[in-house]
């Protein structure tokens, strides 16, 4: 396998070994059959990251297709209902497809094209990377196949038919819980088979090397966009970065850039789904311990043999049982502060933003805004500036919001009626 000893530090301390690792966390936990594909992709990647066309490509399609630099905006309404903080936000909801995943599925599907693969395959939880995929797919002629479980494409109905529409094949993933868990398995099993044909774009900071990194590098446009802008707008870096952290791609994407800003406080939201203390959650930073899923080393939801929990959120990006490693290392050694958001909180700030800003947020950003809010009369001084990544819009959840709202109102009124 390529060495990963050349993973270039170009910008910040915090990069992998040569094995993949960040501090205990990282590496490569794969059978055999996918040693080769990873090596493949990890050479091919390592190439093209250090290759100023592609990255001339690469830009130049985030700003004349994606639509980028998103916007920073400042929250006036919402900032002067919480008082003590000024809410400034970043627009990824504002791209194409609506989320910030396509910035990493333009990047992977550029790769694809340069090792000459011509279909591409992937996971999806709530749907946004699927249709991120599938629209790079069509961009390059590519055949797509995308992963998702059967539970998640009932919650998800509007991104299932865009996938479609795009001219992507939806396969539904049955197994375990039926989520994006089960889906990513099934993407591998799957890739081990079609290698030689296919690559496998994956959705988050998660997987084995060299994906964790590669999908940071991604993403990371998103802080190097921000720490720009908010000089701009306010003379200064942010006094604080928070970010919804599922398996954690917009999250390390926001954060990256600001590592090694001590003065910039970065905080991860976790969803607590129906409550930390009922089981039902996703907190893997918070109450996980280390175990090995999906190819990587990592902080999970596990029993003490190592069986993995089911994972429970409202929000089907965030329904995961583990995170991705940079972000258990970065937890470590106490460079992000993780904090909890439930459903119902969750929901709260959905709504605060749609009243006040007229901005519909998708439910994985809304677990980000409700930690805003959670501890605004804690923020000091009074105008601290915090900056919050809107990764999504929530068009896609809008039924299912409603659906839970319905079912949760029949049930505090003692359930249907059955007559």
């Amino acid at each position: 396998m390529t060495s990963s000893a050349d993973y270039p530090a170009l910008d910040c301390v915090y990069q992998p070994d040569s094995g993949g690792f960040f501090g205990e966390y990282g590496g490569i936990y794969v059978g055999e059959t996918l040693m080769s594909p990873l090596a493949e992709v990890k050479a091919a990647a390592l190439e093209a990251l250090s290759d100023k066309t592609f990255w001339d490509e690469y830009r130049y399609l985030l700003e004349h297709y994606v639509g980028r630099p998103s916007p920073i905006y400042f929250a006036k309404r919402l900032s002067q209902q919480l008082s003590s903080v000024r809410v400034y936000l970043k627009r990824e909801d504002l791209n194409h497809t609506g989320a910030h995943k396509v910035n990493n599925t333009v990047g992977q599907a550029l790769l694809a094209k340069r090792m000459g693969k011509k279909r591409v395959i992937a996971e999806t939880g709530a749907g946004q990377h699927g249709v991120a995929t599938a629209t790079v797919a069509a961009l390059f002629g590519l055949e797509c196949k995308v992963f998702m479980g059967s539970e998640d494409i009932r919650r998800q109905q509007p991104n299932v038919q865009r996938m479609k529409l795009l001219g992507a094949e939806v396969v539904p993933v049955n197994s375990g819980t039926s989520t994006l868990k089960d889906a990513m398995s099934e993407a591998l099993r799957y890739w081990s088979e079609v290698a030689d044909s296919t690559f496998y774009v994956v959705g988050t900071v998660a997987g084995p090397d060299p994906y964790p990194y590669m999908v940071r590098e991604f993403q990371k446009i998103i802080g190097e966009e921000s720490r720009n802008q908010m000089l701009t707008i306010t003379g200064k870096l942010p006094d604080c970065v928070i970010a919804a952290v599922g398996g954690g791609s917009n999250a390390i994407g926001i954060f990256y850039p600001f590592l090694e800003d001590k003065e910039v406080e970065l905080v991860g939201v976790e969803a607590a789904g129906k409550g930390l203390e009922t089981g039902e959650h996703c907190a893997s930073l918070t109450l996980g311990t280390i175990g090995v899923l999906h190819g990587t080393k990592t902080k999970l939801l596990q029993d003490k043999h190592g069986q993995i929990h089911e994972a429970y959120s409202i929000s089907a990006g965030l329904d995961y049982p583990g995170v991705g490693p940079e972000h258990a290392y970065l937890k470590d050694i106490g460079r992000i502060r993780i904090e909890t958001i439930t459903d119902k909180e969750a929901l709260e700030a959905f709504h605060l933003l749609c009243k006040y800003e007229g901005i519909i947020p998708a439910l994985e950003s809304s677990h980000a805004l409700a930690q805003v809010t959670k501890e605004a009369g804690g923020f000091s001084p009074r105008s601290r500036n915090v900056l919050v990544c809107l990764s999504g819009r929530g068009d896609k959840d809008l039924q299912h919001v409603l659906d839970y709202e319905s079912q949760s109102a029949c049930m505090f009124a003692g359930g249907p009626s059955t007559a």
